[in-house]
């Protein structure tokens, strides 16, 4: 298995404030993996360091072998990045823009990658960008990239300003573009819709729990929801069997890694009564939100 990115034992701090500690992980040649977690975990962080715009406190971060902050232009011209999905040169067309960066990649270019994705916003060629909707100029943004034909993507936020039909419209297209090209991803985004659909690989951090590296797949086959009913809302600790606990609508919730009988008997030993404990089925989205907690 080629690793297109591999950190190891990251460590960062902004002054004082631990950002994260020994944060170790990969992302395999033509994967699409998510980097996913609430606001403040370092997701950014971690993007800025990939950018080169960080060096880490400690550890280390290499992209195809090179260190981030230190890449040759061979290995950055391998490299397509979208950051807050902004354009700078907003006073452009669709067309004008196209040309302009083309001439930034004279043997990678691929026109047509460009028009496929910006076509089906069904407007002119010679609109200026400035007079698009969010969504549409972000979708500009994401032709411009997959036009540069890199290997690897680095998509920071990539649904920022997409709404749920560009949104769906992008992650169809960006599926089909991987497999076809055989291209790598490290995406960011705090929507969690639909991306069971396009994601091989993940990894949430979070601020109370373990960094969790997984396939789509393990994890929503092997996280699971509990609804007790009789224990009111309870400071109950998380530990190896407990992954986080919840009290809404009157019920109380667990989420774990572990059998329903482990978590009974879990329960038991701390001599907690209930009358009925019960495995909900929960999607992607919902067991996201088990792991990371609500709030």
């Amino acid at each position: 298995m080629k690793k297109i990115i591999e950190c190891k034992n990251l460590t960062h701090y902004y002054g004082k404030k631990k950002i994260f500690e020994d944060f170790s992980f990969f992302i395999p040649e033509g994967k699409i993996v998510g980097l996913l977690g609430k606001n403040g975990v370092g997701k950014s962080t971690t993007i800025n360091i990939l950018m080169g715009c960080l060096e880490p406190t400690s550890g280390e971060c290499l992209i195809y072998g090179e260190p981030s902050h230190n890449l040759s232009p061979t290995t950055k011209g391998k490299i397509g990045l979208l950051h807050e999905g902004h354009i700078q040169y907003d006073f452009m067309t669709i067309e004008q823009i196209e040309k302009y960066y083309s001439k930034f990649f004279p043997n990678r270019w691929k026109k047509k990658l460009y028009y496929e994705l910006v076509g089906k916003l069904n407007v002119s060629n010679n609109q200026v960008i400035r007079k698009l909707s969010c969504g549409q100029r972000s979708q500009v943004v994401l032709g411009l990239i997959f036009a540069q034909d890199p290997e690897l993507l680095i998509l920071d936020d990539y649904s920022l300003g997409l709404d749920v039909g560009y949104r769906s419209l992008f992650l169809e297209y960006l599926k089909e573009y991987v497999i076809k090209y055989k291209k790598t991803v490290l995406m960011t985004t705090h929507v969690m819709e639909n991306l069971e659909n396009i994601l091989d690989d993940i990894i949430i951090l979070d601020r109370k729990q373990p960094i969790l590296h997984s396939t789509v797949d393990e994890f929503t086959n092997n996280f699971f929801q509990y609804k007790i009913e009789g224990i009111e809302n309870l400071n109950i600790e998380s530990n190896d069997v407990i992954t986080n606990f919840e009290y809404f609508n009157n019920y109380s919730y667990i989420y774990s890694f572990k059998s329903l009988e482990e978590v009974t008997k879990e329960l038991e030993h701390r001599d907690l009564s209930f009358e009925k404990i019960t495995k909900i089925p929960m999607g992607f989205e919902r067991a996201f939100m088990g792991y990371t907690g609500r709030y």
